[in-house]
């Protein structure tokens, strides 16, 4: 089994205080820092771009994952390389023909979340080509309503990463549904598993015995009253 990972999301964090949070979660034992980035369009949010990133750069020696909540994320990949991500998330979603919603109110592309069921191997591929031969790691995201859809690109991926929620806002429930996803994964592939969603002391077992690796948390880790503790004890699992 691969060690247990943890990664903060500062999506949570007192951006007021920001360099404090980030040492905060430096003492914790924290392994990475999870940047939520998000444009409006992909998901129904807006967080920040390369300028925040580039701002924490100096801050932390940890490693920065840009998880690219954005419609196309081409265009803004040498920014957060630029910037100081390690590793370039990108979503499979961006890279495949979206399929309608069953709901009626959500048949239009523009609603969320978004879904597809097959993948654009070759341009996806150029992408992560592009974020690896600038000496980054690349990641591929799948939300919880598309089906296990990478297997051709899977080595061409560093870390795969699993939504737990429909993207867009922190403290959403964690949604069971993709756990299956989670374990059929594992058994083709032997990377790192992310998943990211509603992980907590209940939720996080169940992530780890489908098979994933490192768990992203948010609220979760800021509203802990003793964040150490609650590092080691999800490591432990």
């Amino acid at each position: 089994m691969k060690k247990i990972k943890i990664a903060a999301s500062i999506l949570s964090a007192d951006f007021s205080r920001l360099a404090d949070e980030i040492k905060k979660v430096e003492q914790a034992g924290v392994d990475q820092i999870h940047l939520d980035i998000m444009d409006g369009h992909f998901v129904p949010n807006i967080s920040f771009g390369p300028v925040i990133v580039k701002a924490i750069r100096p801050l932390t020696r940890l490693p920065l994952d840009a998880h690219l909540m954005i419609e196309s994320p081409d265009l803004y990949l040498d920014e957060f390389i630029k910037a100081g991500a390690d590793i370039i998330t990108v979503h499979a979603e961006c890279y495949g023909e979206l399929r309608p919603h069953s709901h009626p109110a959500l048949k239009r592309d523009n609603k969320f979340p978004k879904e597809i069921q097959s993948l654009d191997t070759k341009k996806i591929t150029r992408d992560l080509k592009r974020i690896r031969d600038q000496g980054r790691q690349s990641g591929v995201s799948l939300n919880p309503g598309t089906p296990l859809c990478i297997q051709e690109i899977l080595m061409e991926v560093d870390e795969v990463l699993i939504m737990s929620v429909n993207p867009g806002f922190s403290g959403q429930p964690f949604m069971n549904s993709v756990l299956p996803k989670i374990t059929a994964l594992r058994k083709i592939y032997q990377g790192n598993i992310k998943i990211d969603g509603g992980i907590n002391n209940e939720t996080a077992p169940r992530a780890v015995k489908a098979g994933a690796n490192i768990l992203v948390t948010a609220s979760y880790f800021f509203s802990a009253a003793n964040h150490k503790k609650l590092v080691q004890d999800l490591k432990n699992l």
